[in-house]
């Protein structure tokens, strides 16, 4: 059996190594698109990370693969309708980080609601000891917290806020109403949620019903100086309303580990030179780069997972997903 994995480095391809002894391995440490697909000729089963991009011309330029394992729990990098009728097969891994991510929602609040980056700068900068009124933050203590998805990762963040004594409502297709009656959650329409909240916080898997959740029209009824995060996808807020939001003082302020055109964002200067971007990729992207000079954002490059508990986990699920896999087990497969 060929395995072909991207995206790992060396200290991470050594644990798929020793793992997998009995199979023919092949490590890459780029992801794998179109540009590189040969990369992966005769794979039967090949190992990605949510960077790689798994469309249609992949797929149909490997021919041998039967096995897809992918190290995250979404899966919207990979074409899965095209690659389950060709009988290829899915996995991902569903419950890593719900803590890790969790845990990283407040401390994006907290830098947010209390100006610590801009106070670190300016002390960085200056030396100088005295605080301003632009330093001025907010207490958490008795906001009311909008959780939009209560999932592993947003019922984690409801619990953190308790500790701060903040009010939580949430907006779920499937409230877990035993859970919100132990927490003191209330469920409400997703209007209700964003038009009550002082700070949002977007926790939903991504699919193409809920593209662009977060828009004008919500934006609009927003509290004017409600603070936004998302650390779930960039494709759940549409981000011209979010530039529209931030300039005309409705949102005061953005915490986003994710955005919408991320992907081509992290290698745009290759995607300029060959051709392959579009123009609503390029509209996206000067969107992107305008949010990056907001004095009032903080972004940060997709690492809310990105801890060594964290990723310890995703290998071990992972090499689970796969032994299974070629011991004709069912383990973590999507539809």
């Amino acid at each position: 059996m060929k395995i072909v994995f991207f995206g790992l480095d060396k200290i991470e391809q050594s644990f798929f190594s020793e793992s997998f002894k009995d199979a023919e391995l092949s490590f890459v440490e780029e992801k794998l698109d179109e540009s590189n697909v040969e990369k992966a000729k005769n794979a039967e089963i090949i190992c990605i990370f949510v960077n790689s991009e798994i469309n249609k011309n992949v797929l149909n330029a490997l021919p041998d693969l039967k096995f897809i394992a992918t190290r995250s729990t979404g899966f919207d990098h990979i074409d899965s309708d095209s690659a389950l009728i060709k009988g290829i097969k899915i996995s991902n891994v569903p419950a890593y980080g719900s803590h890790t991510v969790a845990e990283f929602t407040f401390g994006l609040i907290l830098n947010l609601s209390r100006k610590i980056i801009n106070a670190n700068n300016y002390i960085r900068e200056s030396s100088d000891f005295h605080y301003f009124p632009y330093m001025e933050g907010f207490d958490l203590q008795g906001k009311t917290l909008g959780i939009i998805g209560t999932g592993k990762i947003g019922k984690n963040v409801v619990k953190i806020a308790k500790s701060f004594e903040m009010r939580t409502v949430a907006y779920d297709l499937y409230p877990d109403l035993v859970f919100a009656k132990e927490n003191d959650l209330q469920y409400k329409s997703l209007s209700d949620v964003v038009a009550e909240a002082d700070i949002i916080t977007l926790h939903a898997p991504y699919n193409k019903e809920n593209h662009h959740l977060i828009n004008k029209e919500n934006i609009s009824i927003m509290k004017k100086g409600v603070y936004l995060l998302n650390t779930a996808r960039g494709e759940l807020i549409d981000t011209e309303a979010l530039v529209w939001g931030l300039k005309e003082g409705i949102i005061a302020g953005l915490g986003a580990d994710v955005l919408e055109g991320e992907r081509p964002l992290k290698t745009e200067n290759d995607l300029s030179l060959n051709g392959k971007i579009t123009e609503d990729e390029k509209r996206i992207m000067r969107l992107n780069h305008e949010l990056m000079k907001m004095p009032n954002v903080i972004i940060t490059p997709h690492i809310a997972f990105y801890t060594r508990e964290a990723v310890a986990e995703i290998l071990r699920i992972t090499i689970l997903n796969i032994r299974g896999f070629l011991d004709g087990k069912s383990i973590n497969l999507i539809k």
